[in-house]
């Protein structure tokens, strides 16, 4: 009797084992349903509004310009920022203070890309900290799951393209 519980207990534990694998790989890998909270990227994307992000693209570098991402934030590494893709690897950026008044040129080095949110009265993105890593890319937003009178894939940006060489 014995016998049998611990083998029914060390099966259960060695499924559990496997579908958490599987579990983290999907997640990790294909994607994943995520909050977003904060206004940053109104009108786009409310607060609290439910999104889904796929992960494959970070991994074979389909991320692109106007893309909506989720990154580690460069600022606080515990947390995720949700922000749209303005500038990709050696693009030229015309910046401004998050305030509007300065105006300028940013370069975007290897390696990294420009993120600013869709609402930049209220957004704290590379206007600040510059430039963001690849590496800290961890999806791209494409769809929005709530609210349902929402749904659907998410538009372009209500700022159109900022981009000083085009």
């Amino acid at each position: 009797m014995l016998r049998g519980v611990l083998g029914k207990t060390f099966r259960l534990v060695g499924y559990t084992i496997q579908y958490g694998c599987i579990a983290h790989c999907a997640f990790e890998y294909v994607g994943g349903v995520l909050v977003c909270s904060g206004p940053s990227m109104e009108p786009t994307i409310q607060n609290s509004d439910i999104v889904f992000a796929e992960n494959l693209s970070r991994h074979f570098y389909g991320i692109q310009r106007g893309d909506i991402v989720v990154a580690k934030s460069p600022s606080d590494p515990k947390s995720n920022i949700c922000k749209r893709v303005i500038g990709l690897e050696g693009d030229k950026i015309l910046t401004s203070s998050p305030a509007g008044f300065f105006k300028s040129h940013s370069y975007v080095p290897k390696g990294h890309v420009w993120l600013e949110g869709d609402n930049l009265q209220n957004s704290t993105d590379s206007r600040y900290y510059g430039p963001v890593p690849y590496g800290l890319i961890r999806g791209r937003i494409f769809l929005k799951i709530w609210p349902l009178n929402d749904f659907g894939f998410l538009r372009d940006s209500p700022n159109g393209h900022r981009f000083s060489d085009e």
